[in-house]
C-alpha cells in the first residue's frame, strides 16, 4: 500500500494512478467513506489522460485510526504534506460533501503554484448547523442524532443512511442499488468510530466563509436540488456567492450521492470544467 507519514506520525493511504507528468487531479472523500467511493472518477478521468490520486482520511478507510485530529485544520495539514510528497503543480482538487470542506480549508491555505482548480459536489460549506448567521441551517439536534445513531449501532447505522437519503433510494420509484449500499457499509466500517464521531462536528459546525471569500481559482459548484443530506439552498447557493470565480451548476432532482447514481453526467462536466 502507498502511505505517507505525516508529522505527528499518522499514515495517511493513497491511490496514484497514471503518467506521474500528466495533469494531477486529487479526490477528496466524504464522511465516513474512503478513496475508494471515487473509483467511477479515477477510472474515467485515468482513461482521458490524467494523473488521479485519492487518499482515505485520517480514522478513515486504510488510514491510521488516531486518537485525535478529527478536524479541518488537521484535515487540510494531512492534504498539504501529501501534496508536498508528492510534489504536485498546478493540481485539480475534487471534494465531495465533507471532502468538498476540506477541499475549500486546503485550497484557501495552500502555497501559490500547487491548485490551478477545485471542485466542490454536494458540499457542506459555507456552514451546514443553524445559528444567528445561519438561520437556514439545520438545527444542532439533526447533528445530535447522527452522533446519538452512531454510537448505539455504527453497522445498522451505516446501512440505514446509504438505504434511505444518501443516494434518494427512499424517493418514490428510485432505483436501488444494493451494491452501493453494500459498498458503502464496506468502506464506512473499515473506519474508526471515534474518528466518525468527531468529523460529524468538523462537517456541521466548520464555518467556511473565510475560507471560501480567500480562493482565487476557479471554483465549480456541483450539487442536486433533492440533496437530502447537505440542503441546497444554504450550501451550493451561499457558497458559490462568497466565491471569488465560482460557478454553480445544479442538477434537479438529483441525490447527495450523484456523484455514484449518476457519473455519466456529473464526470463530464467536471471534465469540461478542467478542459475550458
Amino acid at each position: 500500500m502507498s502511505t505517507i507519514t505525516t508529522k505527528d506520525g499518522t499514515d495517511i493511504f493513497y491511490k496514484d494512478w497514471g503518467p506521474r507528468d500528466a495533469q494531477p487531479i486529487v479526490f477528496h472523500h466524504g464522511w465516513p467513506l474512503s478513496a475508494d467511493d471515487w473509483d467511477a472518477q479515477m477510472l474515467y478521468f485515468l482513461a482521458q489522460g490524467f494523473r488521479v490520486i485519492a487518499h482515505d482520511r485520517r480514522g478513515h478507510g486504510r488510514s491510521t485510526q488516531t486518537s485525535g485530529g478529527h478536524e479541518m485544520d488537521t484535515y487540510a495539514a494531512d492534504v498539504a504534506e501529501l501534496v508536498d510528497a508528492l510534489d504536485l503543480e498546478n493540481a485539480f482538487h475534487v471534494g465531495h460533501s465533507t471532502g468538498g470542506g476540506e477541499v475549500v480549508h486546503y485550497v484557501a491555505r495552500a502555497i501559490p503554484g500547487r491548485v490551478g482548480k477545485a471542485v466542490i459536489v454536494g458540499a457542506v460549506p459555507p456552514v451546514m448547523v443553524k445559528s444567528d448567521t445561519n438561520p437556514g441551517g439545520l438545527p444542532i439536534d439533526v447533528f445530535d442524532g447522527l452522533r446519538k445513531a452512531l454510537v448505539a449501532n455504527r453497522a445498522q447505522f451505516f446501512i440505514d443512511v446509504p438505504s434511505g437519503p444518501f443516494f434518494g433510494f427512499n424517493r418514490p420509484g428510485a432505483e436501488i442499488s444494493q451494491g452501493l449500499i453494500d459498498n458503502w457499509w464496506r468502506q464506512g466500517m473499515m473506519g474508526g468510530a471515534n474518528a466518525h464521531y468527531e468529523c460529524i462536528k468538523a462537517f456541521s459546525e466548520t464555518d467556511f466563509t473565510e475560507d471560501l471569500k480567500a480562493i482565487d481559482v476557479p471554483v465549480l459548484v456541483l450539487h442536486g436540488t433533492d440533496d437530502q443530506i447537505v440542503p441546497y439552498e444554504d450550501s451550493a447557493v451561499l457558497a458559490v456567492k462568497l466565491l471569488k470565480n465560482g460557478t454553480l451548476k445544479s442538477y434537479d432532482g438529483l441525490p447527495h450521492g450523484m456523484l455514484s447514481t449518476h457519473s455519466d453526467i456529473l464526470n463530464p462536466d467536471m471534465l469540461a470544467f478542467f478542459k475550458g
